[in-house]
């Protein structure tokens, strides 16, 4: 472990914690809303949101899967030393972290089963643009419509169709996130 993966995580846990926590039980509970998530400096690629999610979520006993790029010796190391949290491979993951892209096929990822559908992954994505625009969301939490920029489009209505079983979703771009729960629906307009 490096010197670095020390440094970078709440300077006062307790009370960032709980902000953040709040921030990403409102982005869950209101989909298609956007969050600041601050209070860490996580090494690159992470992006802010996406470490400060990590950091409020996950644990000793959450297993985590780095795809893609996020795999790295720097994470590994911030990750071992801030959370503790098992490195493992998607199908055995409770949080998965990486891009779009680099998460693909989302079909590995668990959809929890009939009887426990909140055993389940939750994907926080990496994205290079989170706006309140695109494809127009629906569904619990939602007043009306709300819109949010997506990625993988057919894959997320797919996921929606499965509920209550399916995978949840935390968009991260910057310090901002948006969460998209399995229950949301999704049309293109």
């Amino acid at each position: 472990m490096t010197p670095a993966a020390l440094t970078g995580g709440f300077a006062d846990a307790p009370l960032q914690s709980a902000q953040a926590f709040r921030s990403i039980l409102q982005a869950m509970a209101r989909p298609g809303t956007i969050h600041d998530l601050t209070g860490a400096l996580p090494p690159p690629p992470l992006s802010v949101a996406a470490g400060v999610a990590l950091l409020t979520l996950a644990d000793p006993s959450t297993p985590v899967h780095l795809a893609g790029a996020t795999d790295t010796p720097a994470v590994r190391g911030w990750l071992a030393f801030h959370l503790g949290a098992p490195l493992v491979g998607a199908e055995e993951a409770d949080f998965a972290l990486g891009t779009w892209a680099d998460l693909q096929p989302v079909s590995r990822f668990r959809i929890g089963q009939p009887d426990y559908p909140d055993r389940s992954a939750t994907l926080i994505v990496a994205v290079d643009h989170l706006e309140p625009e695109g494809v127009r969301l629906c569904g619990p939490g939602i007043r009306g419509a709300a819109q949010l920029s997506l990625p993988g489009i057919p894959a997320l209505q797919a996921n929606a169709a499965m509920f209550p079983l399916g995978f949840d979703c935390l968009f991260t771009c910057g310090t901002r996130i948006a969460a998209l729960p399995r229950s949301t629906r999704l049309e293109v307009l």
